[in-house]
């Protein structure tokens, strides 16, 4: 009989797309279930993965927090009966206040509880519970902010990245135009939904693009006229579950800087700029992409000091520059040398079998 690990997730796609991959690594040998609040279920199809619901409150409002707590301590409740009921033997988190209910529950209970954080600064729902777990999986052994006394938990995996971009491998663009692909628009923020574009147009006076542009739903009919309008070659969407099929026609990507989003592009050997988002908490995006920076992978752009004639000096360097994409392409090949899907299954298999 296959034991029962339960991980739970919730929120972002930066939760949720490491929590089903860690699923696909590891449904061989254990039944696995997902917990998720309700915003993460937009990523899960209750098809291919068995999924409870734990809808943790946000614990970040004053007003509301003693109602906040009164409904955490109810979600204890019910993940204890959960965990009880489902003989959960391993919780696996993937960070978050998402997380809460369930590893206090998990803590109560004596269940082994394993920590993903996949970020280059350790989040405070990790660092909290730290000391309750048996590991933290972690992609460096540089993770910002982590605790000195806990580094014996600490264990180095590859990236976790979805098993489509194992299948698909790069390949040059044939054609004549230089492809940018911009990711991260799909929520609306205003530097993907209306500055960059008119970057893109101006370069493109000067080179011959063709852009596939990732736009919030509402401006996807007012971004594909204004490229024709200025006869640019596009593909303008919101949502494609085939995202690795269009990173891989591309020369350069443009994108925010999560974990998994800059682990993916990397995987497909592309170049990018990375933009970080300057609200994310701790500043975990800038310090996502300086690791990449760092290891000669890509350009990293602040979306604060955002300065339109420096970011066009900047496209325009690099696609009259073949050698700055070709060094980046290198260096990206080097840097995923041994990630294929079998080495870090291999290595998640060996941290949670180990005893």
């Amino acid at each position: 009989m296959k034991g029962k690990i339960l991980i739970s997730t919730g929120g972002s796609g930066g939760h949720v797309i490491p929590a089903i991959t860690i699923h696909d690594h590891l449904k061989e040998n254990y039944d696995i279930s997902i917990s998720s609040d309700v915003r993460g279920l937009k990523y899960l199809d209750d098809k291919f993965y068995k999924i409870l619901v734990i809808d943790t409150p946000k614990l970040n409002n004053l007003i509301l927090f003693p109602l906040s707590i009164l409904k955490v301590f109810f979600l204890v409740l019910k993940s204890l009966i959960l965990l009880k009921k489902e003989k959960i033997r391993i919780l696996i988190s993937t960070g978050g206040y998402m997380s809460l209910p369930l590893c206090i529950a998990a803590w109560i209970l004596n269940i082994k509880i394993y920590l993903l954080e996949p970020n280059m600064v350790i989040g405070r729902a990790n660092k909290f519970f730290l000391k309750f777990s048996k590991k933290i999986i972690c992609y460096s052994e540089n993770i910002i902010n982590f605790p000195k006394k806990y580094k014996n938990k600490l264990n180095i995996i590859n990236p976790l990245i979805r098993k489509k971009y194992y299948n698909k491998k790069s390949k040059e663009n044939n054609n004549n135009k230089f492809t940018l692909i911009i990711i991260g628009g799909s929520q609306g923020a205003q530097i993907f939904d209306k500055i960059l574009h008119e970057s893109i147009i101006k370069v493109s006076k000067f080179k011959t693009l063709k852009v596939i542009h990732q736009t919030n739903q509402k401006n996807i009919n007012n971004l594909k006229n204004l490229y024709l309008e200025n006869k640019i070659d596009n593909t303008v969407f919101s949502y494609d579950q085939n995202l690795n099929l269009l990173i891989d026609q591309a020369d350069l990507c443009i994108t925010r800087s999560g974990a998994s989003s800059l682990a993916e592009i990397s995987l497909s050997k592309k170049p990018f700029i990375a933009i970080p988002l300057p609200s994310s908490k701790d500043n975990h995006q800038l310090e996502n992409a300086n690791y990449y920076k760092n290891k000669g992978c890509c350009w990293v752009v602040d979306q604060i000091n955002f300065d339109k004639k420096k970011f066009e000096d900047l496209l325009l360097n690099i696609l009259s520059n073949k050698d700055e994409i070709l060094i980046k392409k290198n260096n990206l090949e080097k840097l995923n040398y041994q990630n294929t899907w079998n080495n870090v299954n291999q290595n998640l298999l060996n941290i949670i079998n180990e005893n």
